[in-house]
């Protein structure tokens, strides 16, 4: 995992690389190997979003991840630097169970979805994943969870009612 950072942009992003993968295609002379990327991106303050970049060499996989990634992304529930419920995220055969924590828990999570709650910039949060380790799903498994999530003010808008009222 590498963290990559633009300073010529004035949006300053959190650029992360998850996992990237080797696959080879044997052909006449020998093994062509070629490279996938899975890339985060956020701006640490509740907007994320990911990409997967196919090249035949890494770096062109990672700069085409990115930018998948910044046509990805969305903003998510955050509420002061945790989340608002509990919630599980599910995609294919991951799923991630997401806790909200106290402030000074800090970040317990692992791989994969530690970089898509890093780049969120989620800082107090308990996770689980659950099923597959794969991470092209734990991504996609946490951001689907993320996506789901709702603070009390817009359940409150959904409902047409006032966060008083649906708290009681």
């Amino acid at each position: 995992m590498s963290n990559f950072k633009n300073e010529n942009t004035e949006d300053q992003f959190i650029e992360k690389v998850v996992f990237i993968n080797r696959t080879a295609k044997v052909v006449k002379g020998g093994r062509r190997f070629s490279f996938s990327a899975i890339c985060v991106v956020g701006d640490g303050n509740g907007k994320v979003g990911h990409g997967l970049g196919k090249a035949n060499q890494v770096p062109e996989a990672i700069r085409k991840g990115i930018e998948q990634a910044r046509k990805d992304m969305r903003k998510v529930a955050v509420t002061g630097n945790s989340i608002p419920h509990e919630i599980y995220g599910k995609f294919g055969a991951g799923r991630v169970m997401l806790k909200p924590a106290s402030a000074g828990t800090g970040l317990i999570a692992g791989g994969a979805v530690r970089a898509v709650l890093e780049a969120a910039g989620i800082q107090n949060i308990l996770t689980k994943c659950l099923g597959s380790h794969n991470p092209h799903n734990l991504v996609r498994a946490t951001l689907d969870g993320l996506r789901n999530l709702r603070t009390a003010e817009q359940v409150a808008a959904r409902r047409h009612k006032t966060v008083d009222q649906i708290s009681a």
